[in-house]
């Protein structure tokens, strides 16, 4: 029967409203060697749970986290959130990108099919004796604008746990149309191109890229919406805003996903950022200026989300 994996178990589909398809709730980037940068979302349960209340009130019911192993993947945390926020929660599965993956990974030492089988079980008992199942297969990445030996092995294993759990695949491609690579690899390995997500597509704002993701299949992602840590990023969303407009006007809303990415303590309301609630506060609004209605609204923010994230 068709259904969404959450990390409290299965849903129906027609539970998953407003949804952010690409979030974290914590994650630690800069643990790994080499990152001394301090990139952070703290892992503090209080402060999650009063963020995602702001979410919930706004009118949102599901956000998907993608938070990886190597960079903090914490299955009961994300249970608890669940349990008390009220929220549907659906958990990424998956390696991050070379970077970050963990050493006890073993990615240059495995069979693509001993990875698969690592996801398949993830996917269909739980991660470790948790219990707690993934719902997604995700973010999934590339460190530079071309797949490494090391990531081509990790798309491979994600494309053959996707075709034997039926979860949808979502991406890390920024800067550049490495997306157009990592869909390659998934094609080849039998994945439906209706089953992928191209993420951070708003970093390589480029309308033909677009199409050609959109014409294989695949659905696209603006997921670093609201996001102002350089003026590239800040003022660069009215640019955004108008080749989102050029999509809908060609008919692709049923291809778009929106969502915001946060990923560092200082995107959080409390430290006066945009939280989880800046697609209800200002793009939205933006969209609705522009003349967007709420049928594409909702086509962007339920019905796709929903579509990608339903199983069977």
């Amino acid at each position: 029967m068709p259904h969404v994996m959450t990390v409290l178990g299965p849903v129906a589909p027609d539970s998953i409203g407003f949804t952010l398809p690409h979030e974290h709730t914590q994650i630690s980037l800069w643990h790994i060697q080499g990152r001394w940068d301090y990139w952070e979302l703290t892992k503090d349960e209080g402060l999650a749970l009063d963020e995602l209340a702001l979410y919930r009130d706004a009118g949102g019911t599901t956000l998907v986290d993608l938070t990886l192993p190597g960079v903090g993947r914490d299955p009961l945390w994300l249970r608890r959130l669940a349990e008390q926020s009220g929220l549907h929660l659906v958990m990424g599965g998956g390696w991050y990108r070379t970077a970050y993956y963990p050493a006890e990974a073993l990615i240059d030492k495995r069979s693509v099919d001993s990875l698969a089988e690592e996801l398949v079980r993830e996917a269909t008992v739980g991660v470790g004796d948790t219990g707690v199942r993934i719902g997604i297969l995700g973010e999934i990445g590339t460190d530079k604008p071309w797949v490494t030996a090391q990531e081509e092995r990790v798309f491979r294993a994600v494309a053959r746990a996707s075709r034997r759990t039926g979860l949808a695949v979502t991406t890390h491609a920024v800067l550049s149309d490495v997306g157009a690579a990592q869909l390659t690899i998934l094609e080849e390995e039998g994945v439906d191109p209706g089953r992928v997500v191209i993420g951070h597509q708003d970093s390589y704002p480029v309308l033909d890229h677009y199409l050609s993701l959109i014409a294989r299949g695949a659905s696209i992602e603006f997921d670093f919406l609201g996001m102002s840590f350089s003026a590239v990023e800040e003022h660069g969303e009215s640019r955004v805003i108008d080749l989102l407009l050029e999509l809908l006007h060609r008919g692709h809303a049923d291809r778009v996903l929106l969502s915001q990415d946060v990923c560092h303590t200082s995107q959080l309301k409390r430290y006066r950022g945009n939280g989880y609630v800046y697609l209800h506060e200002t793009f939205l609004p933006r969209l609705r200026e522009r003349g967007v209605g709420q049928r594409e609204i909702d086509q962007m923010t339920v019905a796709n989300p929903r579509r990608v994230l339903t199983i069977g």
